[in-house]
């Protein structure tokens, strides 16, 4: 379960170059390791757990075992009172099997609250390295998006001024200038016709004013 978990942070910390040469999605990747590391304390504080429910027991039945031996001492103590040897002996030798049991039971039981102490050293150790993966993740996270960022840019930017860009632009100007070329032909055309039109008109003006100038004429007896 340990060696899991420091396998995960050895990926996290020097192999992360070789994900992104596979092409690998680095955001996913350290998000499944977080997943991988948050199991890997979730099975440790478990450990921890039966560990120390495992050297509460021991701790109880060391304490029986101690009763115990102290429950035979005074009875042989009666049983010699009441003038029963035998008895009394009998009951000193249960009494050494249970100090017997007693002593293994007491050397398990610092066993376990050492290896308990352990667990929790190491469930500790855990905690703070999965934090600092984690603030790690959220960085590289960042730096990642950032990468990408300038990745797509950079490719948007390059493709400004290309040949196909160019030639693109080359096409809309040429466009224009023929639509430019085409106005400025009929503006031609609508102005030429219209001064052709302005001289027919003056030309029939010009008459009318001819014909009544002579009326007058006529009228006033100047011919």
């Amino acid at each position: 379960m340990f060696t899991f978990f420091k396998r995960i942070k050895t990926v996290m910390s020097s192999e992360l170059n070789a994900m992104l040469d596979k092409a690998e999605d680095p955001v996913k990747m350290l998000d499944q390791f977080m997943r991988e590391m948050a199991e890997d304390i979730r099975e440790a504080e478990t450990a921890v757990a039966k560990q120390m429910a495992n050297g509460k027991m021991l701790h109880k039945k060391y304490q029986d075992a101690e009763k115990l031996v102290e429950k035979r001492q005074n009875q042989a103590v009666k049983a010699l009172e009441a003038g029963n040897e035998d008895l009394a002996k009998r009951a000193l030798l249960d009494k050494k099997q249970h100090e017997s049991q007693a002593t293994t039971l007491k050397e398990a039981w610092e066993r376990a609250n050492k290896d308990t102490d352990d667990l929790r050293q190491k469930l500790k150790e855990m905690k703070n390295e999965y934090q600092e993966m984690d603030l790690k993740r959220d960085s590289l996270k960042a730096r990642a998006e950032t990468a990408k960022t300038k990745t797509k840019i950079n490719r948007s930017m390059s493709s400004i001024g290309s040949d196909e860009s160019r030639q693109g632009f080359s096409r809309m100007e040429e466009k224009v200038l023929r639509f430019e070329a085409e106005a400025e032909t009929s503006e031609d055309m609508r102005s030429a016709n219209k001064s052709l039109d302005d001289e027919l008109d003056a030309l029939d003006d010009k008459d009318g004013v001819d014909d009544e100038l002579a009326e007058l004429k006529k009228k006033l007896g100047k011919e």
